[in-house]
């Protein structure tokens, strides 16, 4: 609840530049309901221990924050002037309809959308509706006799839970193939990030090589695709599958690839760059110290002038972003097991720590789970809980199984990685960083 009181007064404050009216002041009252209520009868508003705030543009908050390393943040290079080309992810408006868990269910589903029953029986047996934009009767006009199996490609839906959709543009509200297009059927790989975040710490940021969901890493905030490569335009058929061998860029802007290359006095790789940016961002120092900064816009990377420093932080970068790909020949001996028989339905995620022990049922467990990858979050999603939520009185698949393994590995080693990418974050020095000019 917040309590607002505003006083109108006819004299106007001498202002610096960037700051609103001063007398603005903010409290806090935090517990139980019958505390509250006794605070606020034994006070009043002269009484009450106030902060002043003074707001700055341009985001004007209403509430403390500490931005005592502006000025020091402000030197890294925004996004903006690294990469050329980004955007939100995949908007679908109707997940339950074109993404599943396996490709059968949508077939299934486009069986019924493109068969011969009337619209209404369709919109119940599917749970599809009109909207402002879509209209299911044109929609299901739109897709006669098109061969929607082909269009169904794996999809990145949540950190380390990819899906399958139907990537049609008749049945998705946004497919952003602007900028997808860059990953469709390509070998490539691309940042996931939010620029603007109401979750409470900052973890927002994954690697995926698949067309993109915009909530992968929140279900508050949209997420934001940065390919590495973009790749020339397609001169024929959208989905022809002949047309994967195009020229390619890699996506940084002019301005950065000829400043890294004379700081450096060699030419890093798209790659390099890519994962050293991956590994900053994966510094759990970096998180904590510029967390307000992260919250409200893209993150600023600081650029080490030191290119073997450069070349190290890349390095285990590309180490986190293979174990997030699933690409890490460490993952090919996991850490957890998964030895008792049964049906596998997953009920509940239960986990006991004291056994690290991971159950899905009363049964059936993953063993040996350490509690912090148990714990660990990345974007919005407890990664492990999310995934086997989602799966709620479904059966776990050998291959799933096989990939939580996977996964509950790779946790495992990203925590490790992370604590090596700290201390080289400790290592740069922030006063003297590469420095790149706003486009």
């Amino acid at each position: 609840v917040a309590i607002e009181i505003f006083v109108r007064t006819s004299t106007q404050p001498s202002l610096s530049q960037g700051e609103v009216e001063r007398n603005l002041f903010y409290a806090d009252l935090w517990g139980l309901r019958e505390n509250k209520n006794y605070r606020l009868l034994q006070n009043n508003v002269k009484t009450i221990e106030w902060k002043k705030l003074i707001l700055r543009s341009p985001q004007y908050f209403f509430i403390p924050k500490d931005f005592g390393l502006q000025s020091e943040y402000e030197k890294f290079s925004k996004m903006a002037d690294i990469f050329r080309e980004w955007s939100f992810g995949v908007t679908t408006s109707r997940d339950h309809f074109v993404v599943g868990f396996t490709k059968k269910e949508i077939v299934q589903r486009l069986r019924i959308f493109t068969g011969n029953l009337p619209d209404e029986i369709v919109k119940q047996e599917l749970k599809l509706k009109n909207t402002g934009t879509w209209k299911l009767s044109e929609a299901r006009e739109k897709i006669k006799r098109q061969p929607l199996e082909e269009k169904i490609y794996p999809y990145a839906h949540r950190p380390f839970d990819n899906r399958w959709i139907c990537y049609e543009s008749s049945l998705i509200e946004r497919n952003r193939m602007e900028i997808m297009r860059h990953i469709l059927n390509r070998k490539n790989v691309g940042l996931n990030l939010t620029r603007r975040l109401r979750d409470s710490i900052w973890r927002h940021v994954y690697a995926t090589f698949l067309v993109t969901d915009k909530t992968l890493l929140s279900s508050r905030d949209n997420c934001y695709f940065f390919p590495l490569y973009l790749y020339a335009e397609f001169k024929e058929r959208l989905f022809d599958k002949d047309e994967h061998n195009g020229e390619r860029i890699p996506n940084f802007t002019p301005e950065f690839l000829q400043i890294t290359k004379e700081s450096f006095g060699s030419e890093p790789t798209p790659e390099e760059s890519f994962y050293y940016i991956y590994a900053i961002l994966y510094s759990p120092i970096y998180r904590r110290q510029y967390q307000e900064f992260l919250r409200i816009g893209f993150p600023r990377i600081p650029f080490t002038k030191d290119y073997n420093l450069f070349l190290e932080i890349s390095k285990i970068g590309e180490e986190i972003g293979k174990l997030h790909l699933l690409e890490y020949s460490l993952l090919d001996k996991p850490i957890a097991d998964y030895l008792i028989e049964g049906e596998h339905l997953v009920k509940k995620p239960v986990y006991d720590k004291k056994t690290q022990r991971l159950y899905i049922n009363d049964e059936q467990y993953f063993g040996n789970v350490p509690d912090e990858v148990w714990q660990f979050v990345i974007g919005g999603y407890q990664v492990l809980d999310r995934y086997l939520k989602y799966r709620k009185n479904r059966k776990l698949s050998q291959e799933e199984i096989e990939h939580l393994l996977k996964v509950i590995t790779a946790i495992k080693f990203t925590i490790d990685k992370m604590k090596i990418a700290d201390e080289l974050f400790k290592k740069i020095d922030l006063n003297d960083l590469v420095m790149f000019d706003a486009r």
